[in-house]
């Protein structure tokens, strides 16, 4: 496999000096340049390929926002990140567009090794060149129009609280990822990961989200002229908001660690993420693989599998994993089709939301593109925790008998087995 080619940018030199011999120990895994600012970065990006930027934000003449952005265009592909030291709000917000993570300065090596090498890793998953490039640029994702509506109806009231926002984002997926990816930079320099979207509203206050919202626009409304059902983004949202309140369900049943049980609901919430990326960037393309999936009686991920190369749990899981979020939840997104694949011997967000997905896919036929996945009984099996499907299906069978925000859910269903 070839060395991964990684390129820093600084405007000071004894900055640049300082990075060349703090990584010089890693010659042999990457291949790296060190560049004295935006232009002389984008003049030799013009010659030659690299897989990582990684560049300071307060610099003279072009400062990092505007490098990247500019990246972003010209070579879509590139993974982004920024290091950050003394720079103010308005800065980071503004950077939150073209940057897929953010560093703190001074950055010891280890935490650079580890934030470049997770993001070479997540490009492995991804084994459609195209695709990535498509993924990769993504700054914001399409959010339901009620939803959007909503949040700028609120946001923008004189007594608007944190709480009302908190459950507005909480209920989307495209808001909720990118919260997360804000609230998880290292500008914050929050002890651990925060997967919980009502959480990191509150870490990052009214004030900052309604910058967000209304100054620097990171949140989008879907396309109504994009090439797609309309249907579809309403069926993915309540699809997803179901499994992610089963998969809290299923871990409280199953664990007190409140961290892992806010993962749960934050991965199922997310988990279709992918899909939401695919219907996004293909359009009629993707119609067609869910097409392929519905005449041939298989798997929607099957169908993408077969037709791009890729399935949305991938997708996902790589556009989280380059914002930032906890790889907890990126191995949820990545290998809720294929548990056993992830090589984890223990409960977790995973195994929740696996479960659940199923359970609420076979359950969910008028929503379902092809066939529901089943249930991978030699995993839980592996695990142990075969013996407590019957009280996880119970579970679900407790929770769709109640309505639960804006939405009607039927009041009796069927039991659930998946086979």
């Amino acid at each position: 496999m070839s060395k991964k080619r990684i390129l820093f940018v600084d405007d000071e030199v004894n900055v640049l000096q300082g990075l060349q011999r703090m990584l010089h120990v890693l010659r042999h895994e990457w291949e790296m340049q060190f560049v004295n600012g935006g232009h002389a970065a984008l003049d030799l990006l013009r010659r030659e390929y690299f897989h990582v930027i990684v560049t300071d934000m307060r610099m003279p003449g072009m400062n990092g926002v505007e490098l990247l952005t500019e990246v972003m265009k010209r070579h879509p592909h590139m993974v982004r990140i920024m290091l950050s030291g003394h720079a103010a709000q308005e800065d980071l917000l503004r950077s939150v567009g073209p940057t897929h993570q953010f560093l703190s300065k001074p950055c010891d090596a280890d935490t650079l090794k580890s934030t470049i090498a997770r993001a070479c890793a997540l490009r492995d998953l991804m084994a459609n060149p195209p695709l990535q490039k498509l993924v990769t640029r993504m700054d914001t994702l399409p959010i339901l129009p009620s939803l959007y509506t909503e949040m700028l109806q609120t946001i923008q009231l004189p007594d608007a609280s944190i709480r009302a926002v908190g459950d507005i984002i909480g209920k989307d997926v495209a808001m909720t990822a990118k919260i997360l990816q804000l609230v998880n930079s290292a500008f914050f320099g929050l002890p651990r990961r925060v997967s919980n979207p009502a959480q990191a509203v509150i870490l990052l206050g009214l004030d900052t989200i309604r910058a967000l919202v209304l100054s620097f626009h990171v949140f989008s409304q879907w396309d109504q002229k994009a090439q797609t059902d309309p249907r579809f983004l309403e069926s993915l949202w309540r699809h997803s908001l179901a499994v992610g309140r089963l998969a809290k369900k299923i871990s409280i049943a199953q664990t007190k660690d409140r961290h892992q049980i806010d993962d749960a609901f934050t991965a199922g919430l997310l988990h279709d993420v992918g899909q939401l990326v695919l219907a996004a960037n293909l359009g009629p393309a993707y119609r067609k693989v869910q097409a392929e999936a519905g005449q041939e009686r298989i798997t929607l991920a099957a169908a993408e599998r077969s037709l791009l190369g890729v399935t949305h749990a991938e997708v996902g899981a790589y556009l989280m994993g380059l914002w930032g979020l906890p790889d907890s939840i990126i191995e949820a997104l990545a290998f809720h089709h294929r548990p056993a694949d992830s090589g984890r011997q223990e409960f977790g967000p995973l195994t929740a939301v696996h479960v659940a997905n199923c359970l609420e896919m076979a359950a969910a036929p008028e929503s379902l593109i092809g066939v529901a996945p089943p249930i991978d009984h030699a995993y839980l099996e592996s695990l142990g925790l075969i013996a407590f499907l019957p009280e996880w299906e119970d579970l679900y069978l407790t929770m769709s008998r109640m309505p639960y925000l804006e939405e009607k859910t039927p009041e009796n269903r069927a039991p659930v087995r998946c086979a």
